[in-house]
């Protein structure tokens, strides 16, 4: 049977036709939909893990019990997932594992563009990189035959334009395996000195068996059409490339960018007579022709950042572009906000009136970054902002702790949030940590967390007390405020900061867009009573705007959350407005 499918949702179907029995993940765009397209099947068991680290090991140890993992992280979340990975390289696997990685060229929703296939070149182990959702399913099915073929872990690399895009697959039968038997076997699989020193020839036997491989694989193939021009690619380049030259050029598909083959690279480059290469991100593939003493013109023409189109081939080779259409240019961007209601504004609005320093994490509370609440001064990645308000109150005097404070999701937290908050309470900074608990991992698509009470299903599942989590942590101080009510945040920030002790403060209200949570009727402005101060404006808030000077609420972006009507000292913002 065919069918359209977007990348991930083929990866979930190969992955189970597979033999999958397992997959433990952590939601990362533009990976997420891979496990939740999983767990709608029912004979396999489905997990969010806390984070990758933890992901990777579950499903390894799946692995060696015998049956058939995967798990499936953004391209940033494989950093998190790299302590497992290249140790995995050494041990090998028992049952077939696939590692998914979903690199996010141009950073539509990361805060880096790293190239994963870095990470299968370090940790020596083989990479597999469809260009489609045809072979988003084949590749991911025949992943775990060549994960058990070669002992070894495989990566899967998507990148958000194939992971998000659709084309058509043929759905196949899933594949009836047989658990392999567990036998206890120390050399292999306990990775002290004395075996990992017998493991690392191993690894280096089976990356030569695989560049082997590859020179006669079903992942690479050559499709020969005009020699003038020979171009080498990968992944969603292939698709720019034939929609661009189609059958007018020879192309040299890379399916498995690693190890890479040495005999099909010059044996391609002897049959054209220009040799170009063209991939996004870093010249992976660029300098394994350059150390093969083959001539071609890769990164002079294209460039290292962001996502390639059809129209950047075709302005590299000088070929006339085609015009696309375009939204009228008097139209004014939309900048990226939180949503009306949002109960993270009024805690960042607390923060941003009180000028204090606040270190940022990975969440959609990133966005208190943005004007007119500018609320942020750093984010780096998953936990850092706990652990970085440790180091830097550590690095000025003490009125420096005194208006500094991290902000965290309460999925975050979760990640890699807690061992700062142990170090913080263990090494006795006076740090303040704010939890941003809206009961969802938001910035993913509202999948659960340990902190939700449900699992991936849906079903119920244990609930991590946050509270007592962060006194069992050491932290003396916890107390939970409402993030609406402005005066109670704005209490809770100055006594915290002003407390010589850690604390951690918990913002808590559930995010509105979540489907169980009743909003309020919308409110409204009274024209006669509005003074033109603009004050509810600097909440940020996209229900908001001023028409003719005066404020204007939009009844159907409210949701009543009463937020500005704490601003307004002249009593101008009402209940009672229309939904429209």
């Amino acid at each position: 049977m065919k069918q359209l499918m977007i990348g991930n949702e083929a990866v979930a179907r190969g992955l189970y036709e597979g033999g999958l029995s397992l997959v433990s993940s952590y939601p990362g765009t533009p990976s997420t939909e891979i496990t939740e397209f999983l767990s709608a099947y029912g004979d396999i068991h489905s997990e969010w893990a806390p984070n990758e680290k933890v992901a990777a090991e579950v499903a390894f140890c799946a692995s060696l019990g015998g049956v058939r993992a995967a798990c499936a992280m953004k391209h940033v979340g494989l950093n998190v997932a790299a302590d497992p990975l290249f140790t995995l390289s050494y041990t090998g696997v028992n049952g077939g594992l696939v590692i998914c990685v979903a690199d996010d060229p141009a950073m539509h929703s990361s805060q880096n563009e790293q190239d994963s296939r870095h990470y299968a070149i370090a940790a020596k182990v083989p990479m597999l990189e469809p260009a489609d959702s045809a072979e988003a399913l084949a590749f991911s099915r025949e992943a775990f035959a060549l994960s058990e073929q070669f002992d070894t872990p495989v990566l899967l690399r998507m990148c958000t334009r194939v992971s998000h895009s659709q084309s058509v697959v043929e759905i196949g039968e899933r594949v009836a395996t047989e658990p392999k038997l567990y036998e206890k076997n120390g050399a292999k699989f306990i990775m002290m000195p004395g075996n990992a020193k017998k493991r690392h020839p191993v690894v280096e036997a089976r990356t030569a068996a695989l560049a082997a491989y590859g020179e006669d694989c079903p992942f690479n193939r050559v499709e020969m059409g005009g020699t003038d021009i020979g171009i080498i690619t990968s992944g969603t380049c292939y698709q720019y490339v034939k929609e661009v030259f189609g059958d007018s050029v020879s192309v040299l598909k890379i399916g498995m960018p690693n190890p890479l083959p040495e005999k099909l690279f010059t044996d391609f480059a002897a049959k054209v007579d220009k040799l170009y290469v063209i991939e996004e991100l870093d010249p992976i593939i660029e300098t394994h022709c350059k150390n093969l003493g083959l001539s071609v013109v890769g990164k002079e023409l294209f460039s290292p950042i962001g996502e390639y189109s059809q129209a950047t081939i075709r302005a590299a080779f000088g070929l006339p572009t085609e015009a696309v259409p375009t939204a009228d240019s008097d139209i004014p961007a939309r900048p990226p906000m939180m949503c009306a209601g949002c109960p993270h504004r009024g805690l960042f609005y607390t923060l941003s009136k009180n000028k204090i320093t606040v270190l940022g994490d990975i969440g959609c509370y990133t966005l208190g970054a943005v004007p007119p609440l500018s609320a942020l001064d750093s984010t780096l990645c998953m936990g850092a902002s706990v652990s970085g308000l440790h180091g830097f109150n550590l690095a000025g005097d003490a009125e420096r702790s005194k208006r500094s404070v991290a902000v965290i999701g309460d999925s975050t937290f979760m990640h890699s949030g807690m061992t700062g908050l142990v170090n913080i309470a263990y090494n006795a900074s006076n740090s303040t940590v704010i939890i941003l608990d809206n009961s969802i991992t938001g910035m993913t698509g509202h999948q659960h967390n340990p902190t939700t009470g449900y699992n991936i299903k849906g079903d119920p599942a244990a609930k991590v007390d946050l509270e007592a989590l962060c006194h069992a942590l050491g932290i003396n101080r916890v107390r939970v405020v409402d993030p609406y009510d402005l005066a109670a945040c704005d209490a809770a920030v100055k006594e915290e900061l002003a407390a010589e002790e850690p604390s951690v403060i918990i913002s808590r209200r559930p995010c509105v867009l979540l489907k169980t949570v009743k909003t309020n009727p919308p409110l409204s402005v009274n024209e006669d009573k509005c003074k033109k101060c603009k004050k509810c404006a600097t909440l940020g808030c996209p229900a908001i705007s001023i028409k003719d000077g005066k404020a204007h609420i939009d009844s159907t972006l409210c949701v009543g959350c009463d937020v500005c009507m704490q601003l307004c000292k002249f009593n101008a913002i009402e209940k009672g407005g229309d939904r429209a």
